[in-house]
C-alpha cells in the first residue's frame, strides 16, 4: 500500500466517529432527510478521505440503484455509500452523490448520533425494500 494522503478541511466538519478522519463539510449537505438501518443519514455533494467499494445493484425504498459502499481511509470503517446510477428517472439527482450514515460519523460539534430502537424498522432509502 502506498503512502496515505489525507485532505484537511476547514469549517464545520463531519468526521469518522472511530478515528476522527475528516470526511465532509456541513456546507456540502444536500439533504438531511435520508435514512438507513441505523437511523438518520445525510446526502452530500462531495466527501473526502474515503475509498469506494465494489458497485452493486440494491433495491431501496426509492427504487433500484447502483451503489458502492464508502470506507474511511483512516480506519477502514464503512461510513456510507455513493450512488453510481439511479434506475428511476426521478432519482437521477442522486448520481455521483454520497450518503454518510449519521450513526457512523461525528458532527461538526463533536456530537454522535445514537439511533433509536425503531430506526431499523422504519422505511429508508438504504434498507432493502
Amino acid at each position: 500500500m502506498g503512502r496515505l494522503f489525507v485532505i484537511n478541511l476547514e469549517g464545520k466538519i463531519y468526521s469518522c466517529k472511530h478515528c476522527q478522519t475528516q470526511l465532509a463539510l456541513y456546507d456540502d449537505i444536500l439533504s438531511k432527510s435520508f435514512h438507513c438501518r441505523h437511523g438518520k443519514a445525510y446526502l452530500f455533494r462531495k466527501v473526502v478521505n474515503v475509498s469506494v467499494g465494489e458497485k452493486e445493484d440494491r433495491m431501496m425504498i426509492t427504487g433500484m440503484h447502483t451503489v458502492a459502499d464508502i470506507f474511511c481511509v483512516g480506519c477502514g470503517s464503512i461510513v456510507g455509500w455513493t450512488y453510481e446510477a439511479a434506475h428511476e428517472k426521478s432519482q437521477k439527482y442522486k448520481e455521483g452523490k454520497f450518503v454518510l450514515e449519521r450513526f457512523k460519523v461525528s458532527g461538526p460539534d463533536g456530537s454522535n448520533y445514537w439511533p433509536s430502537r425503531e430506526a431499523h424498522i422504519s422505511g429508508s432509502d438504504a434498507d432493502d425494500a
